[in-house]
């Protein structure tokens, strides 16, 4: 009996010993259920000392604000000790819906363990609890991105734009930002607008004074009516929010926060274009146009060429319909026509004309009648269509052959005449005898047989079989000296480094890297060693063997040493210049005892 309950108590205490020492890698959240404007904290722990190679998870469907940070904890109570150590991630969804945080990863003893997934469901926005020591509340009602339209009842193809602001107030400080996401356009042509000052000004947010930058301009043109959405730009900011403390200096003390903000979801009815009195020919044109058609010349010879511009200039949709096209007689040969664009973007929508330029080539002579074109638009301003019709155009072809049982205009009359074939007339000179005494002269060749030249090239074979033996036995020279070739090869590599040194002259930390690299490869050249993984005081020693001066020897590793402090201090381009005039000279002094 006192046997079986020793027994038991041995096995109680191996079983406790052992759960004791097994690991355990949890994950924990602050909360499982968060509005998609919320974050959250994400924590990782292990109880055993030793884990290695965290790995954390690729946290989809979340944004990261902050993190990793880590902290350790170890306690020793009644004997009994303590140990954790924990990963720590603040984040945020990126969208409504329910999540998994899958496991994160250590290595521990040479296994790798896994730690538990975690659902999150996250709701719509919730709206933040006013409290004024909530930095995250602070940001929220001193942060706000706007995006303002100018005009929310457009036409189709009617050119609005859209400008996006951030107003901050005075009260917090931004330290940086970027745009995580651009809006989007759906149902939309648009172009950005460069925005070339980005100077912060001074304005009014809801009744009170703002700072504000201007983000993003856009041209905006909607393609069907109906209820078109502008998607929100989201960004993220660094935020220092006061604490209502100050250092020993009087500064005022800020707390700085990650804080996400979005531009509200804008919505613009397009209203499409009137059915009523909308002509045939309507080919999308929305705006205030100017159309023509114009000729560089209209009295031309046959073969000669002429250009036939049709041109729409105003403000409008201009990149967005179809120029009408000229009808010609088949008589002219027209080219396929050059289309030029000479279109600006600004706020007030697109400007300029575009053009297409027609290049006819006349066969015959005559009169030809190029019919008038027409160019139609709607103007938004007058609610209704508009029609611009060209004259018609003629090209007098004055000189060329003579079309035969061809139809030309007649300009006084709009009648058309024929013109008849001509007959040929047989006379005694159409044909003449084919002539049987002939001029002609032979061609005077020159001889190249025993000339300067020939001889020039027959001799120099025999000159350069010799040159080339020479310079073959040279190579081959050069070539087995492997000695050598090891030391050219590491001089040219050391005076490389050493000129990429001075192009760096004015960028610190690249400056040093190269001079050290040069240093370190001229004693490769010289020492036959590799310089760069052995101390200073090794290469002191091996100097001094090789009968280096010890003077010469204390500037070296000064050098080495000014490479290596220089990096991470304040410098100058003179005081960089002079560094560089040092290490010249110190391989000078050493390449002389070596």
């Amino acid at each position: 009996m006192r046997f079986l309950k020793i027994y038991i108590l041995g096995f109680l205490l191996f079983t406790t010993q052992t759960l004791l020492a097994q690991i355990e890698f949890t994950t924990a959240v602050s909360k499982n259920k968060l509005g998609v404007n919320q974050r959250f904290k994400v924590q990782f722990s292990v109880n055993k000392q030793g884990a290695d190679n965290f790995k954390p998870p690729a946290f989809t469907n979340f944004k990261v604000l902050a993190g990793p940070s880590s902290s350790v904890n170890q306690s020793w109570i009644n004997g009994k000790t303590t140990y954790t150590q924990s990963y720590i991630y603040i984040v945020q969804p990126t969208k409504v819906g329910e999540f998994t945080i899958q496991p994160a990863s250590i290595e521990y003893d040479g296994k790798i363990e896994t730690s538990n997934p975690i659902k999150i469901t996250v709701t719509k926005a919730v709206e933040i609890p006013k409290d004024p020591n909530n930095p995250l509340y602070v940001a929220q009602q001193n942060i706000h991105l706007v995006a303002e339209i100018s005009n929310t009842k457009p036409y189709v193809g009617e050119g609005i734009y859209v400008v996006y602001k951030l107003y901050v107030s005075e009260n917090i400080s931004v330290h940086d930002f970027r745009v995580t996401e651009s809006p989007q356009y759906n149902g939309f042509w648009n172009q950005d607008i460069d925005v070339k000052d980005s100077n912060v000004r001074k304005g009014k947010y809801n009744g009170e004074d703002y700072r504000y930058l201007i983000l993003k301009r856009a041209v905006l043109i909607p393609q069907r009516n109906g209820k078109l959405k502008i998607e929100p730009i989201k960004m993220d900011f660094s935020v220092g929010i006061p604490t209502g403390r100050g250092d020993f200096f009087g500064n005022p003390i800020t707390h700085n926060i990650n804080y996400s903000a979005q531009s509200s979801l804008k919505s613009v009815n397009v209203k499409a274009l009137p059915e009523e009195g909308k002509p045939i020919d309507f080919t999308g044109a929305v705006g205030e146009f100017d159309f023509k058609v114009v000729a560089n010349k209209n009295v031309l010879k046959a073969n000669d060429a002429a250009t036939i511009k049709v041109e729409v200039s105003g403000k409008g949709n201009l990149k967005l319909f179809e120029i009408p096209k000229i009808t010609t007689p088949s008589e002219l040969e027209v080219y396929t026509p050059e289309h030029k664009e000479r279109v600006s973007t600004s706020l007030s929508g697109l400007r300029g004309s575009i053009s297409d330029s027609y290049t006819v080539v006349p066969q015959y002579k005559g009169k030809y009648k190029i019919p008038k074109v027409s160019f139609t638009y709607f103007n938004p301003k007058e609610k209704k269509y508009n029609t611009i019709t060209s004259e018609d155009m003629y090209v007098n072809v004055t000189e060329g052959k003579e079309l035969p049982n061809a139809a030309v205009t007649n300009t006084d009359n709009d009648e058309t005449t024929n013109v008849n074939k001509q007959v040929v007339v047989a006379k005694d000179n159409n044909f003449r005898f084919i002539a049987l005494d002939t001029t002609l002269q032979p061609k005077e060749n020159s001889v190249f047989f025993k000339t300067k030249s020939f001889y020039l090239l027959l001799l120099l074979p025999f000159l350069v079989i010799p040159i080339g033996i020479f310079i073959g036995r040279k190579n081959a020279e050069r070539a087995g000296d492997v000695f050598g070739n090891r030391i050219r090869k590491a001089d040219k590599l050391a005076k490389k480094y050493l000129s990429q040194a001075k192009k760096q002259l004015g960028n610190q930390e690249q400056f040093y890297i190269a001079l050290e690299k040069a240093l370190h490869n001229f004693l490769k050249a010289k020492l036959l060693v590799e310089t760069s993984d052995i101390s200073k005081e090794k290469i002191s020693e091996i100097l001094r063997d090789k009968g280096v001066e010890t003077t010469t020897i204390k500037e070296f590793i000064d050098v080495l040493n000014d490479c290596d402090f220089a990096r991470y201090t304040p410098t100058t381009n003179v005081m960089m210049e002079q560094e560089f005039e040092k290490a010249k000279e110190v391989i000078t002094k050493i390449d002389k005892h070596l």
